[in-house]
């Protein structure tokens, strides 16, 4: 007696095609986004940020590579890179080379899990386990990363705060290292953020809510973040199945509202979430969430 039941032939077809499309298609459809952020004292003149985040690079990614690079052709104020740039050992070169035109601007980092460790082949039902076991590969050089990026300028913002002269305008940030893997330690930037600047900047890799509301009560303007993938797999109507952190699904990708605006904090804190421009080597997938960067232009809020 057969104990099974097969499944139609036009189910296995359409499964395959799905499969195709998210690997060899959706995965490298890279894409630009853009937000306006109201978060600028009134009357200000808008300034451009470019976030990327999550390049997930290994040295035979060309494509991405060139595509990176171009970026610079938007010629942002402001560059932010919100970690994962890594998925091998032989990737810092090429990384580095792909952001090369965008190190001749002002820019700021932190980093992220796998720029510390190699991926690993995982079980992607885990991901839909609160508190999951985390995976980590060997370690990476990320030390190379991170000294390629400084050397040009760039600000590393791990567990530090820091400034620049942006256009004229002196932003200041605070930045955490990955709360992914409990490497953030927000008491050693704790403390209101730079009254006397003209926009205030938090960075994270992943957006932990309990980071982010640090941030918000210090008095950060903007807070970028990355590391959700804006969820990889969304379904159409319904979204992102997993977060991979302990934000809503609802804010897993894009621009949204964190906190309201006060009289001692008239901007209130956005949250953008970039979606990232990579993969896992083991997971090579992307469905109705393709890999980006975003720009955003930040303009003046209401008086």
């Amino acid at each position: 007696m057969r104990w099974y039941t097969a499944l139609p032939s036009s189910a296995v077809a359409a499964g395959a095609a799905t499969i195709a499309y998210a690997s060899l298609y959706e995965r490298t459809r890279w894409t630009l986004r853009r937000f306006d952020v109201p978060v600028l004292a009134p009357g200000s003149p808008s300034l451009t940020v470019l976030h990327i985040s999550d390049l997930h690079m290994t040295a035979d990614q060309r494509g991405k590579q060139e595509w990176i690079a171009g970026l610079a052709a938007l010629e942002p104020d402001l560059v932010v890179d919100t970690g994962d740039n890594l998925a091998g050992f032989d990737a810092v070169p090429p990384t580095l080379k792909a952001l090369d035109p965008l190190l001749d601007l002002p820019g700021a980092f932190v980093l992220g899990s796998n720029d510390y460790f190699a991926p690993r082949p995982k079980n992607p039902l885990k991901y839909f386990k609160k508190d999951h076991e985390r995976v980590q590969g060997d370690k990476l050089p990320w030390r190379d990363l991170r000294d390629g990026l400084t050397s040009r300028g760039w600000q590393d913002l791990d567990n530090a705060r820091g400034e620049l002269l942006v256009d004229g305008r002196r932003i200041a940030f605070g930045g955490v290292d990955d709360s992914h893997i409990h490497l953030d330690r927000y008491d050693e930037i704790a403390g209101p953020a730079e009254p006397g600047a003209d926009l205030r900047i938090g960075l994270a890799h992943s957006p932990a809510p309990r980071v982010l509301d640090r941030f918000a009560a210090d008095g950060y303007d903007l807070l970028l973040c990355g590391h959700t993938h804006g969820g990889q797999l969304r379904v159409p109507f319904y979204g992102a199945l997993v977060t991979n952190c302990g934000i809503d699904r609802d804010r897993v990708r894009w621009l949204h509202r964190w906190a309201e605006p006060t009289p001692a904090h008239p901007a209130g804190t956005w949250l953008h979430v970039s979606a990232g421009l990579g993969t896992s080597p083991y997971a090579p997938v992307r469905f109705a969430c393709p890999p980006e960067a975003t720009l955003l232009t930040l303009t003046a809020r209401e008086a």
